[in-house]
């Protein structure tokens, strides 16, 4: 499946922080940068962190629930290989991370059967990171 590679900014109340949490905690490259934004290339992907005050989302996230999890809305992510998500989750157990939903199968042995974890940047901006066995179940209901 060949995609085209997305663009997003989001605002980062912190960016000496944030830069780090996206350059150290996950190891993103970065590209251009200023010193109010930093581009990071997100798993192939643009993810830019521009500096902003605290929005609302960031000081107190709405949920969602499923699969009887709280889900922070918004957020944002990448669907990874398997391997790849559970060397992810083994990075981010390792140096401490804080999960707002820690690492675990959701819909098991149901269709769109995936693994999944939530955490926040030091902004308060949410992140999933997910992966399928069978990348053919992404959009199954």
């Amino acid at each position: 499946m060949a995609l085209s590679p997305f663009h997003l900014a989001i605002p980062v109340h912190d960016l000496p922080a944030a830069r780090a949490f996206y350059g150290e905690t996950f190891g993103l490259s970065e590209g251009r940068s200023s010193d109010q934004w930093v581009d990071f290339d997100f798993y192939g992907h643009q993810l830019v962190i521009h500096e902003h005050p605290k929005t609302p989302a960031q000081e107190n996230a709405h949920t969602n629930p499923v699969d009887g999890h709280d889900v922070p809305i918004p957020h944002f992510g990448i669907v990874l290989g398997w391997q790849e998500w559970e060397r992810l989750a083994e990075r981010l157990r390792a140096a401490g991370t804080v999960f707002v939903i820690e690492p675990y199968v959701r819909f098991k042995d149901q269709p769109g059967e995936q693994a999944t974890m939530f955490l926040l940047d030091p902004c308060g901006n949410a992140l999933e990171f997910k992966a399928f066995k069978d990348m053919s179940q992404l959009f199954a209901k």
